[in-house]
């Protein structure tokens, strides 16, 4: 009986080590979809302007997931979820992945909504970013809806005064984009960003940042894409 009750004891404890075994990749990504119970899951990676999968998990009663791999340098990478449908927007969540590990928690109805994502300072620092982006995105919307009217009315003056402002808008999203670059001169969303949405600004600005960027950051993925567009810039004549 002794034996037996020993045996029992070195089982649990080696499937208790096993389980609690530290991962042997530099990422990890867990999370939750309340109320999605079959489906499949992919961590995608934007490779030549394509959406591809590096990674897929299968839903099956348990809405918990977890994928682990290596990552070379933060990237932006997406969760999607496989409806049966389009890879339309509403089916990803973007995320800016970091060594280390992520969790992602939402719901299987308002997926793109009701997201939450912690573990990254490259995230944290995308999500301010964009808080503060929507507000010029929203104003912009305000005004093509007005734009609009204004086409249909043929009214020239008022079509003028709403150029004006968008163009304002735009001025006014393109110095916010900047500005973020160059006060988080350690963080790789700074080049990312600067890549994703303003990368047609004045060349001065893009001198600006490339001399604030850190050396680390300049040698991780999206701060070599910089580097390489700011050259090409510089060699075009600014």
């Amino acid at each position: 009986m002794r034996k037996i009750v020993l045996s029992l004891i070195i089982v649990i404890f080696i499937i208790s080590c096993k389980e609690e075994a530290p991962s042997t990749k530099n990422f990890v990504l867990t999370g939750n979809i309340k109320g999605l119970k079959e489906g499949k899951l992919y961590i995608q990676r934007i490779k030549d302007t394509i959406l591809i999968p590096i990674d897929s998990i299968t839903i099956s009663g348990d809405s918990n997931f977890k994928s682990e791999f290596d990552l070379d340098s933060p990237e932006m990478l997406y969760l999607f979820l496989d409806r049966g449908v389009t890879n339309s927007l509403d089916n990803n969540i973007p995320f800016f992945a970091e060594p280390g590990k992520m969790n992602i928690e939402t719901s299987l109805d308002f997926f793109t909504a009701d997201v939450k994502i912690t573990g990254s300072k490259n995230q944290e620092l995308y999500d301010e970013y964009t808080k503060v982006i929507s507000r010029y995105v929203d104003k912009d919307l305000d005004l093509i809806t007005k734009r609009f009217e204004a086409l249909k009315n043929k009214n020239s003056k008022e079509i003028e005064e709403i150029q004006k402002k968008q163009d304002a808008i735009k001025r006014s999203k393109y110095l916010y984009t900047a500005n973020f670059a160059v006060n988080h001169p350690d963080a790789e969303v700074a080049p990312y960003v600067t890549l994703a949405e303003i990368y047609d600004i004045n060349f001065k600005f893009l001198d600006t940042i490339q001399k604030t960027m850190t050396p680390r950051v300049a040698k991780t993925l999206y701060g070599k894409k910089f580097m390489e567009y700011y050259l090409e810039r510089k060699k075009m004549g600014k």
